[in-house]
């Protein structure tokens, strides 16, 4: 948590500095941009109904898209699983995106969330017959630099009740809009007083936090979880990919809390905050409870990946 002279604020890996741009961002729907208080869907989208679209949160580093391939092979791959017709190839979704970040005159330390629902439904309902036309699709870019500071004193985590379901519930590899689990879970570990939510398999195998993906460092590897009960999670990929830089081995596998409790390090990972420290869980310190070294050299493994990919 961040003490201030206000009183105690979460902390959160997708923490941002304040900028004063964003107040005049302009938001793409369906082709037409809207400024940013007029930026509206219909309140029968499928989406505002019953939590039926999948989205992708992408960064914009020095004018180009990072790790662009990645996203779009997720976000056609959950277009395919959830059966909504996005009506738009690959290149126009790319078209899309440069345009939103072009008519907004971004450059760097940029946020993107592209949404698609199944579209508006001429009734409320969760049957895909009753939809009207076709989906919609919103693009959100803002200016987002991640705050130095929580990647300096790292973050606390608490193990929620809430459990991540299995994939014949729920996929949690599919980046989907129904989240309403991993937002109960978030509540319940800022009500115990950490900053984010671990979450349990249905085995009681760790699996995730609420909105990253969690690693531990020991043994002299890497350890994340089987990959069955999370986000299929773009630099989790990478940090599996160039830990062996590091000389560090990599697992993915079922481990216990027993596990996190005795871990040298521990470390969460997403788009938007890359590495970000654990320095508690549970209450339980984590190393020397302070952001280890392994965590450091990792975060500049994948900065450096971040730097190739986006180079012209």
């Amino acid at each position: 948590m961040i003490e201030t002279g206000l009183g105690t604020e979460p902390r959160s890996t997708h923490q941002a500095l304040t900028d004063e741009r964003n107040a005049t961002v302009e938001i793409w729907i369906n082709g037409e941009f809207f400024p940013r208080n007029e930026a509206k869907v219909s309140v029968f989208d499928s989406g505002f109904l019953v939590g039926d679209g999948v989205w992708e949160g992408l960064r914009l580093h020095h004018g180009n898209f990072a790790f662009l391939d990645r996203h779009l092979d997720r976000l056609f791959s959950g277009l395919a699983a959830t059966d909504i017709g996005l009506g738009m190839t690959r290149d126009e979704v790319t078209t899309a995106l440069r345009t939103v970040v072009d008519h907004n005159d971004m450059h760097d330390n940029v946020h993107i969330r592209l949404m698609v629902t199944r579209g508006d439904k001429k009734t409320p309902s969760q049957h895909p017959s009753n939809c009207v036309g076709g989906p919609n699709i919103v693009i959100i870019a803002e200016h987002k630099a991640a705050d130095p500071a929580v990647l300096a004193s790292g973050i606390s985590l608490f193990t929620t009740t809430v459990r991540r379901p299995p994939p014949d519930t729920l996929d949690q590899r599919l980046n989907c809009h129904s989240k309403m689990h991993e937002v109960i879970a978030l509540i319940q570990a800022v009500e115990a007083g950490a900053d984010e939510a671990l979450m349990l398999d249905p085995t009681g195998a760790v699996a995730t936090c609420n909105a990253t993906n969690f690693f531990v460092v020991r043994e002299g590897g890497v350890w994340t979880s089987t990959g069955h009960y999370n986000l299929n999670g773009i630099t989790r990929q990478l940090v599996l990919e160039i830990a062996p830089q590091a000389g560090l081995s990599t697992h993915e596998k079922p481990f216990s809390l027993t596990d996190v409790y005795a871990a040298d390090e521990a470390f969460v990972t997403g788009t938007f905050g890359g590495l970000t420290p654990v320095i508690t869980v549970d209450g339980r310190t984590i190393g020397d409870g302070q952001p280890g070294p392994h965590t450091a050299q990792l975060r500049a493994l994948y900065q450096t990946a971040v730097e190739i990919d986006v180079a012209p």
